[in-house]
């Protein structure tokens, strides 16, 4: 435990890197704990644009709310690191009484390892003779708990013969998967298959249970029909004595469909101790494009949320500048794909502030931009903004903007600042992606 501390503590005394962007003045290389000590403000002009700013506020309140959520189902959480690679807020999950982590490749395993995470999922296959050696590497630390996921028998051969020369059992989850979906056994002849070869490996390979990612599927029916089909399996595998892990788990849940799931899987049992894990990840900063789609379903239909009379908040924001108005009805803002996820929509103009200038002319405080200002298309380091040709803007006013998919936002940042209500920087948060 004194360890893990220490790792986790580093995160505060890592420089954070004049090299990087978004950040004030870093000539003094000031640590990341030291940051609130800078007095950086983003409407003072404290700040080099583009930048990504955290709402402490908001972060806190998604952090609460699905604690309130997960707890109400008696469930456990697992969120998703690869959302945001970010150690520092990782381990805030776990202080708000998540399970573990979960991740999705040995480096991202290892990186969360490094600053002190100690239970982990690796929601994907290990494959390759480098991989396995990370997750082995790992597994000497006997206070290090992992579990993988297998769909193949190739796999599970590959995988005995490895941790068998390592002298070492590596916990396993089946994944459970559906024709034209992603990874995954797709039918009952596979899975007999697959569990033929687990048993081929016992000292080696352990059964933990079943694993699912439901996101794959795009109905109501046809997930929850999935879900009873995981929980089917791994009753049978739990009668057979097929579960040889020393603790039982049922796994799924990503970011959009966690509420069927908690509906379908609370207050299942086997004879033995379970732990029943739910792994949404974008829920910490949320979003106002396919999350949001997703939490106005949740909310319409699923009656904890409901009651919880509270939403998860968009808690991720980008800020830049507007560096030309080259034509009428136009403005190219100085943030482009380099900066901001475009796979799920372009980021959306929330906020619209002008700087005092010299003359002392400005706003006040952000107001909400029209509605009307609209990003057509990005490139790399610039955004179109189509706006009336009447809009009230200038060259060097400042644009928040909201943003959908944040994984693939922080995975365009190595440092994210985080803010008070008033734009005070407070904190400093490192990814390693």
């Amino acid at each position: 435990m004194v360890e893990e501390n220490n790792l986790q503590s580093s995160l505060a005394f890592r420089p954070l890197t004049p090299t990087g962007k978004g950040l004030g003045d870093v000539t003094a290389q000031p640590v990341v704990a030291a940051v609130a000590g800078q007095g950086w403000n983003l409407l003072r002009e404290d700040i080099s644009l583009p930048v990504a700013v955290l709402s402490e506020r908001r972060v806190q309140h998604n952090l609460q709310w699905m604690k309130s959520f997960i707890d109400s189902y008696g469930l456990k959480l697992a969120p998703h690191g690869k959302t945001t690679m970010s150690p520092a807020l990782f381990h805030r999950q776990l202080a708000q009484g998540a399970w573990g982590i979960t991740l999705a490749t040995a480096p991202q395993v290892q990186a969360a390892y490094h600053f002190g995470v100690r239970r982990v999922i690796l929601a994907n296959q290990l494959v390759g003779r480098a991989n396995m050696a990370i997750i082995s590497r790992l597994l000497q630390d006997p206070g290090f708990e992992c579990y993988v996921i297998v769909d193949s028998v190739a796999n599970v051969q590959q995988l005995g013969e490895f941790f068998a020369q390592a002298g070492q059992r590596l916990n396993l989850l089946l994944e459970l998967g559906v024709t034209g979906g992603r990874t995954g056994v797709r039918d009952a002849a596979a899975c007999d298959a697959l569990l033929a070869a687990i048993a081929a490996y016992p000292h080696s390979l352990a059964l933990a249970g079943i694993e699912v990612y439901e996101g794959v599927l795009g109905d109501d029916a046809t997930i929850r029909a999935f879900l009873r089909r995981a929980v089917h399996t791994l009753i049978a595998l739990d009668a057979q004595g097929q579960l040889t892990a020393s603790k039982a788990i049922l796994t799924g849940a990503g970011s959009a469909w966690f509420d069927l799931v908690a509906e379908e899987w609370a207050g299942v049992t086997l004879a033995r101790p379970l732990d029943i894990i739910l792994r949404p990840g974008c829920y910490l900063t949320h979003d106002v494009g396919i999350y949001k789609a997703a939490e106005t379903r949740i909310h319409a239909s699923n009656p904890i949320a409901r009651a919880m009379h509270s939403s998860l908040l968009p808690a991720l924001q980008l800020w830049a500048y507007v560096q030309s108005l080259p034509e009428p009805g136009l403005a190219i803002l100085g943030l482009g794909k380099r900066d901001a996820a475009f796979d799920a929509g372009l980021p959306v103009p929330a906020l619209h502030f002008r700087p005092q200038d010299r003359t002392h002319t400005g706003t006040a405080a952000p107001v909400a931009a029209p509605a009307d200002w609209t990003l057509t298309r990005m490139m790399d380091q610039h955004a179109f903004m189509q706006v009336p040709v009447d809009a009230d803007l200038q060259v060097g006013d400042m644009l928040a903007l909201d943003i959908s998919h944040p994984c693939l936002t922080f995975d365009k940042w190595r440092q994210l600042l985080v803010v008070d209500d008033n734009y005070t920087v407070i904190d400093a948060v490192e990814t390693f992606f």
